[in-house]
């Protein structure tokens, strides 16, 4: 009888630890998530939904509290009206905090570019159009400024926007020796500076030719971030700049790109703003920056960049506005306008630290 071949003993033996194992498949531990976890990861693939609900919430006290007075066609308008400069420099500012930057130059770009359009058609005698178009090169050639600082230079956006802030606002007032240019003054030889101001009646609503721009900007620039390379860019570098420049992205030209189309947007709501005031001011717009981050803030779109929809810093414009409005029709102090809009902007920046921790 011959001995059993070694080869097929050891593949028996095999056999027999393989038969004698545990014959368990490899399974996750599937913890189900409480009702709360499901709202906190809802809001983290809706960011725009927590300034959303807000904004319901806010229709419906005042609503409630004013009844007819505030539900008016033209209340509700008006609302929009009021904040259509600050969805336009909002718009402007989300592009530049997607990228995890601030820009708190916005508003003193935006009154520049409405300056340098007055006073090249009044000063300098150009035709109204072509000092449009000079009043938005201007915008423009700021924010790229801003751009070349923060990408090629390597200086952080807050202390670049801020000097920029100080340096226009000085050069603003410089320029147009603090005057003025008067409504009637356009009207006659310049009416198209005020082109936003121009409205259209739909029974009792009123919407401005500078509603239904912010609107369209809103709308186009929520396409471009969400359906366009160059949008998905945009978000890849304010969330990791090195991994998008790892991926291909060129992160000095898009940084340069959106601080470009961010100066240009605040000409445009610089246009708009001689139309809602109707005039040429030197010290209008004040306190846009700051209405601006507001509005992002409040609208859910995280300031370490990254993340959040455009459409919620128009909710956010929209919370303050009702606020406002709504509390001035009730008779109370103005003061408690800010204070509760102080409580919304510290409260909208806990709950995105409560959703970030979700990505963790």
């Amino acid at each position: 009888m011959q001995p059993a071949n070694p080869e097929t003993r050891t593949t028996q033996e095999f056999e027999k630890v393989l038969s004698s194992s545990s014959t368990e498949v490899a399974s996750f531990d599937r913890h189900e998530k409480s009702a709360l976890e499901r709202f906190q990861h809802f809001l983290h693939s809706s960011p725009a939904a927590v300034a959303l609900i807000v904004l319901v919430l806010s229709i419906a006290v005042f609503g409630l509290i004013l009844g007819g007075k505030f539900f008016s066609a033209f209340t509700l308008t008006l609302i929009l009206q009021q904040v259509a400069i600050v969805g336009i420099v909002g718009a402007a500012q989300t592009l530049v905090i997607l990228t995890k930057g601030i820009d708190l130059s916005v508003g003193a770009i935006m009154v520049l570019s409405s300056v340098v359009m007055g006073q090249f058609a009044f000063r300098y005698g150009l035709p109204p159009e072509l000092a449009v178009i000079c009043g938005l090169g201007v915008g423009a050639f700021c924010g790229f400024i801003n751009g070349v600082l923060v990408a090629r230079m390597k200086l952080p956006p807050f202390i670049v926007t801020l000097g920029m802030w100080q340096i226009v606002l000085a050069t603003n007032f410089l320029y147009s020796a603090n005057e003025t240019i008067r409504s009637q003054d356009i009207d006659a030889n310049a009416p198209i500076l005020k082109f936003f101001g121009e409205n259209i009646r739909m029974g009792g609503a009123v919407l401005t030719y500078g509603v239904i721009a912010m609107v369209l900007l809103v709308a186009l620039l929520w396409y471009v971030l969400n359906h366009t390379a160059w949008g998905r860019h945009v978000y890849a570098v304010g969330d990791d700049p090195d991994a998008a420049e790892l991926a291909g992205v060129n992160v000095k030209r898009m940084l340069i790109s959106v601080y470009t189309l961010s100066g240009l947007i605040c000409a445009l709501a610089g246009w708009a703003l001689i139309g809602r005031i109707g005039s040429v001011s030197p010290t209008a717009g004040q306190f846009a920056n700051i209405e601006s981050i507001t509005a992002v803030v409040i609208g859910g779109i995280s300031l370490f960049g990254g993340r959040g929809s455009i459409l919620g810093m128009i909710f956010g414009a929209l919370i303050v506005g009702v606020f406002q409005l709504g509390l001035r029709l009730i008779g109370t102090d103005p003061q408690w306008t800010y204070l509760l809009i102080g409580v919304l902007i510290i409260a909208a920046v806990a709950i995105d630290q409560w959703i970030r921790k979700v990505a963790g």
